[in-house]
């Protein structure tokens, strides 16, 4: 386990945050809702939420900058460190009352990612990361699966929604190529959980497009930390600046991401 003070204050906003997403996930239906794009949708208990966790770090590291799903960015007089926040990944489960969903948090310093929490209020399950410290979920230690056969292999994905049409056509042909070689495909609605699912083993890859880099930044080094590969879909580094994401495994990892480069060229 970390107990770093950096990961202490983390995970402390984290769970002061989510003590409110979870009493507003337990009135799910009386949120009031504003429609934000079609098919995307941001709630009160979402702006609550980060509003706690902008206040809490804010509070704990003064002049870190911010990077958040609806502040937007903060510049802080510190360059050299910056927060990158999702206080409520999974808007859509959270909306219908799936108990699937999480924040957010990452350290950024000096450009590299270095520490992360995603935390689920709904069962209070906690994964956190520090750069050389391994991946930890709820006090245990996590690896990526060891599987080698893409055949056995199970995969989680993203779906885009109804606001991203454009981006149809191409999921398809990913999605139709995989399907074709693994033992089966999962679609649960939260990146970073995803992403902590990958670390955890409990999924042995993982990719995603049109993403923001609030949904996986937390993940990313989750996967790392737990032995994973991480790489945006053309096989590079640039993850948050593309926005989209591969992880898994060294050889499911591989393997999923020849076959999305394949299908999304030639779609």
């Amino acid at each position: 386990m970390i107990r770093s003070a950096l990961m202490n204050i983390m995970t402390a906003a984290a769970i002061k945050a989510g003590r409110g997403l979870k009493r507003d996930f337990g009135e799910v239906e009386n949120l009031q809702v504003s429609i934000k794009g079609p098919g995307d949708f941001v709630t009160a208990a979402d702006k609550k939420a980060e509003k706690t966790l902008y206040e809490e770090l804010a509070k704990a590291r003064p002049g870190y900058g911010f990077q958040m799903e609806e502040g937007g960015e903060i510049e802080g007089s510190d360059k050299s460190h910056r927060w990158i926040i999702d206080p409520l990944d999974g808007t859509t489960n959270f909306l219908h009352g799936l108990p699937f969903f999480a924040i957010s948090i990452a350290l950024e310093r000096e450009g590299q990612l270095v520490a992360g929490v995603v935390y689920n209020p709904a069962t209070d399950e906690t994964y956190l990361t520090e750069k050389g410290q391994g991946a930890w979920y709820n006090n245990h230690r996590m690896r990526v699966s060891g599987r080698r056969e893409i055949a056995d292999a199970l995969v989680g994905c993203g779906v885009p929604h109804i606001g991203k049409a454009q981006s149809h056509g191409k999921f398809r042909a990913e999605l139709t190529a995989v399907m074709a070689r693994v033992h089966n495909v999962r679609r649960f609605g939260a990146a970073s959980l995803d992403l902590a699912l990958v670390a955890s083993g409990r999924l042995d890859a993982y990719w995603e497009r049109d993403l923001s880099p609030w949904d996986m930044a937390a993940g990313i080094l989750l996967v790392k930390e737990a032995g994973g590969y991480v790489t945006d879909a053309d096989d590079n580094d640039f993850m948050l600046a593309k926005g989209s994401i591969c992880a898994g495994n060294e050889a499911i990892h591989r393997q999923v991401l020849a076959l999305i480069k394949a299908a999304s060229s030639n779609a």
